[in-house]
């Protein structure tokens, strides 16, 4: 008598298994796709938010005050409140340092107005820095004497130790800053 093996049926001899091993794969599958599609939805979701950060309503758009009235050094100090003690290139070129000391608190208050932030540019490409690394600025009252920093992003490390900037803080702006 000779038996026929039917589909799905165990030929004799054979050792009884469950499936025909598809488990192990079939986990190996469903992981693979699902970190796929897991990369596909996240690569989404920050291309949207990226795509949609630059999308402000007319009524919160700033103008900034990117020409403001060119002053000595000492002019900045009667103008704004403030003196520049230092920029220089820092963080391995990836950042530029400005330091500033305050006169007068009161003229030194417009460094917080949005539309004349803390600007630098350099003078011989036309940068304009403008990034403070991490948003970071001084909040609150400024006091008589003490020194205050900024630390900007230097953008593809343009600026560098002996360039020379425009700085602008609040209501003026001080040119040929050399770069430290």
């Amino acid at each position: 008598m000779s038996r026929q093996a039917t589909l799905g049926s165990v030929p004799a001899g054979a050792p009884a298994t469950q499936g025909r091993g598809w488990g192990p794969r079939r986990a190996r599958l469903v992981g693979a796709l699902t970190g796929a599609v897991l990369v596909v939805v996240a690569g989404l979701v920050l291309w949207l938010q990226h795509g949609s950060s630059g999308d402000t309503k007319a009524a919160d758009v700033v103008p900034l005050a990117l020409e403001r009235p060119v002053v000595s050094p000492g002019g900045l100090a009667e103008r704004s409140g403030v003196r520049i003690t230092h920029v220089a290139v820092t963080g391995g070129g990836g950042l530029i340092d400005l330091r500033y000391q305050v006169f007068d608190p009161d003229k030194a208050n417009a460094l917080h107005d949005k539309r004349t932030p803390p600007v630098l540019v350099e003078e011989q490409t036309g940068l304009v820095v403008h990034q403070l690394l991490m948003d970071h600025a001084h909040h609150g009252e400024y006091k008589v004497g003490v020194k205050y920093y900024l630390v900007f992003n230097n953008p593809g490390n343009l600026v560098r130790r002996g360039s020379m900037v425009t700085v602008l803080l609040g209501n003026a702006e001080v040119q040929h800053v050399v770069v430290g």
